[in-house]
């Protein structure tokens, strides 16, 4: 008789400097892959104009995050330009005990974060073809100044140097095909983890 029991879902996580188009790889993978859902970050940056609690961020205050922290519900946390940044646990949890992959895009340090609680996780770190085509595209954004645009590209330098510790690595110099490589890693991490479970 056949297992029917349910394969718990991958945890997959995606990251990259500012500006190297994740947002429009994972875009795309969650349209085109049934069965994967994004992970909701948690912050206490002040939502931006359009922005909803509970649909682009969870926000909170300093005190709120600092008391998710100290009580172990968050997954990974980080401070980034004077702002936290997580992952709830239990949010995660519940996705995959139900079948569903769960997508988190983040930076380097919460991904490194969850491979520490997680070993199991994915890492896959998006490369740009180049910092200057890197430094184009943040630069054609024009929604930031040379300095916040220098203090990324810096960020970005230091962001490279840790992409050795990540399992796999795309470069996003042909959107579709970027697109493709993320769908195809996702795919065999499904397959070899319902192979492992229904041994």
């Amino acid at each position: 008789m056949l297992n029917s029991k349910k394969t718990k879902g991958n945890v997959i996580v995606v990251t990259g400097p500012s500006g190297v188009g994740k947002g429009s790889i994972i875009s795309k993978v969650l349209d085109d892959l049934k069965g994967i859902v994004l992970s909701i970050s948690t912050t206490t940056r002040s939502p931006r104009p359009g922005e909803k609690d509970g649909v682009h961020y969870y926000f909170k205050s300093i005190d709120e995050f600092k008391e998710l922290i100290n009580t172990g519900k968050m997954l990974e946390w980080a401070k980034f330009a004077d702002n936290y940044y997580g992952t709830f646990k239990d949010t995660v949890e519940k996705e995959l005990e139900i079948g569903n992959d769960v997508l988190l895009e983040i930076d380097v340090q919460g991904a490194l974060n969850v491979k520490k609680q997680m070993p199991e996780a994915i890492l896959i770190f998006i490369y740009p073809p180049s910092i200057e085509e890197l430094k184009r595209r943040l630069t054609g954004r024009n929604t930031e100044s040379a300095e916040v645009i220098q203090k990324r590209l810096n960020i970005a330098l230091n962001e490279l140097k840790m992409a050795e510790k990540f399992d796999y690595k795309i470069i996003n110099d042909n959107l579709d095909n970027a697109i493709k490589d993320l769908e195809k890693l996702i795919l065999i991490a499904r397959n070899n983890r319902s192979n492992k479970q229904n041994v």
